[in-house]
C-alpha cells in the first residue's frame, strides 16, 4: 500500500492504495464478487492505512488501542469476477474528536469504479488491556498529522 492522490477528492488525508485480486472464495455461485468481500476489503484497507503510518495491529494491542467499527456502507457500481484485479484507494474523510471516517474507492484494472464505501470508527482504549471494556478517547493531533496529505 502506498500513498497517492484520490481522483474524486473525497479524502482530507493522504490516500493509501491496497491491491486486491478477486479469489474464488470472494465470489457467489455465478462467479461474480459477493458483496461482503467489499466490507472485508474496507476493513483490511483501514488497518493497512494505520499500519502504514506506524500504528500496526501489534502496536495498538500493546498500547491498549482499538478501532471499533460503528458504521459501514457501500454502493456497488460494477461487479468484478473471479481473477480480476482491482485497487482500493482509502483515505480519512473526516476527523472528529473521538471518531473518524474512512472513504474507500474500489477501482478496476481498467480504471473504472467498482464500488464506493465508507466506514466510521472510534479511537478507543481498553480499560485494562485487550478484552477489557473499551472507552472512546480523544484522537491525538500527532496521530492525525501522520495522515496529512503530501505537499
Amino acid at each position: 500500500m502506498a500513498a497517492g492522490t484520490q481522483e474524486d477528492n473525497t479524502a482530507i488525508s493522504a490516500v493509501y492504495r491496497m491491491p486486491c485480486t478477486v479469489q474464488w472464495g470472494d465470489c457467489d455461485p455465478a462467479g461474480i464478487i459477493w458483496y461482503p468481500t467489499y466490507y472485508r476489503w474496507m476493513d483490511a484497507a483501514s488497518w493497512a492505512m494505520f499500519s502504514q503510518v506506524g500504528f500496526t495491529a501489534q502496536r495498538m494491542r500493546a498500547e491498549n488501542v482499538s478501532l471499533p467499527l460503528v458504521h459501514s456502507e457501500c454502493r456497488f457500481e460494477r461487479s468484478p469476477t473471479y481473477g480480476d484485479t482491482c485497487t482500493v484507494l482509502s483515505g480519512i474523510a473526516h476527523w472528529g474528536s473521538k471518531s473518524f471516517s474512512v472513504r474507500h474507492l474500489f477501482m478496476a484494472a481498467d480504471g473504472g469504479t467498482l464500488a464506493r464505501g465508507q466506514e466510521t470508527r472510534v479511537w478507543c482504549r481498553h480499560e485494562n488491556g485487550p478484552g477489557s471494556p473499551l472507552r472512546g478517547v480523544v484522537i491525538p493531533d500527532s496521530l492525525k498529522a501522520l495522515f496529512a496529505p503530501p505537499r
